[in-house]
This record gives structure tokens, C-alpha cells and sequence, in this order.
């Protein structure tokens, strides 16, 4: 019966009404418990750089998510990461950005250590972000990623939605963080 499974993960996001499927636990062992999750400073930004090299390889630096990104600081407030024994395990960062002029959060990148992937780590940064944003008064993310991972998250295809370089525009995604932000969204994705 996956289907009565599938309706039964079906939640609605408190923020927006909108429904996703809640992705399956990633691991049939026992998850260890999760690290605590806090904004990123200035000074962790050496770690966080390393932990998403290490995660993404020189590549990043073609991407055309990239380019939004170059020179800037991320939103720290809306910037999360993960701590245990001292050292950043987890991460997820957010810019602010406009999609055809309206404004809008970008998220991304966010990395995992490898010891610290399929136990949920990267689902909850990635719902603290978004929490963040929409508790900040956003109303849309934005983003690149593969809908498989972030459709239970909350997020959609968005095929009017424009990135400043070669996409696949299949990945790119949006999540409405309260009611009708997605409405007649569309166009250039832009460094705001």
C-alpha cells in the first residue's frame, strides 16, 4: 500500500496552506541526535566555505547560482548552521535576491558532512531557513536543486522563473511562504 503511505506523510505548511509530501526518514538506523542549529556568524564563514567545497568541488564557481552570490554576504539572520564537537557539521545560507523585480530570498548552498548525511541534518536546516525567512515577513525562496530532494520540502517547479545563466529550469524551485506568493511569479532571477 505506498499510497496510503504517501497520503499519509501529506502535510500541509502552516505558513502558506500549501501541501507537500514529508520525505521518508533517510535511514532505517537509529539517527543520532540531530546538533544544535544556529545563525551563522561573520566568523564562521572560513568553515562554512570549506564544509560547501568539500561538498560541491571547484564546480560551484560556474554555476549560475553562483554569480548571485559572488561579493556578497549572505542574510547571517537567515544563515543557519550546525555545531557538534566544536566544529560546523551542517550548513544553509540565504541572499536576498528579486525574481522579475519582486523581492525574494535565494537558498542555498547548504552542505552536510558526509558522517552527518541521511539522518534528516540537511531537511532541517533547510526548514530552519525557510522558518527564518518566512517569521522575517518573506514571502517567497527561491532556488536551484533536484525536485526529488526539495518537493517534500515544501518546494515547486517555478518554469517562469529565469536564472542568470545556463539552468536545467527543470531545478529550479520555489517555495511560497505564505498564501498567493507565488502568484504570476516569473522572470530574471537578480542580486537585490
Amino acid at each position: 500500500m505506498p499510497e496510503l503511505d504517501r497520503l499519509r506523510n501529506r502535510v500541509v505548511d502552516r505558513r502558506c496552506g500549501c501541501p507537500y509530501v514529508r520525505a521518508p526518514p533517510m535511514s532505517l538506523a537509529a539517527a543520532p541526535s540531530p546538533p544544535p542549529l544556529v545563525a551563522e556568524r561573520l566568523k564562521d564563514a572560513d568553515a562554512v566555505e570549506r564544509l560547501i567545497l568539500a561538498g560541491f568541488g571547484p564546480g560551484r564557481f560556474v554555476k549560475a547560482a553562483e554569480r548571485l552570490r559572488e561579493g556578497r554576504t549572505p542574510l547571517l539572520e537567515l544563515s543557519f548552521v550546525a555545531w557538534d564537537r566544536g566544529r560546523i557539521v551542517g550548513c544553509v545560507r540565504q541572499w536576498a535576491v528579486s525574481v522579475g523585480g519582486a523581492p525574494a530570498i535565494m537558498l542555498g548552498p547548504f552542505a552536510v558532512e558526509p558522517a552527518y548525511q541521511s539522518h534528516g541534518l540537511g531537511a532541517a536546516l533547510i526548514e530552519r531557513a525557510c522558518d527564518a525567512a518566512a517569521d522575517a515577513g518573506h514571502g517567497l525562496i527561491v532556488l536551484v536543486g533536484d525536485p526529488p530532494y526539495f518537493g517534500p520540502l515544501g518546494f515547486v517547479a517555478a518554469p517562469k522563473v529565469v536564472m542568470p545563466g545556463p539552468v536545467d529550469p527543470r531545478r529550479v524551485l520555489i517555495r511560497p511562504l505564505r498564501p498567493s506568493a507565488d502568484a504570476g511569479i516569473g522572470g530574471l532571477v537578480a542580486a537585490a
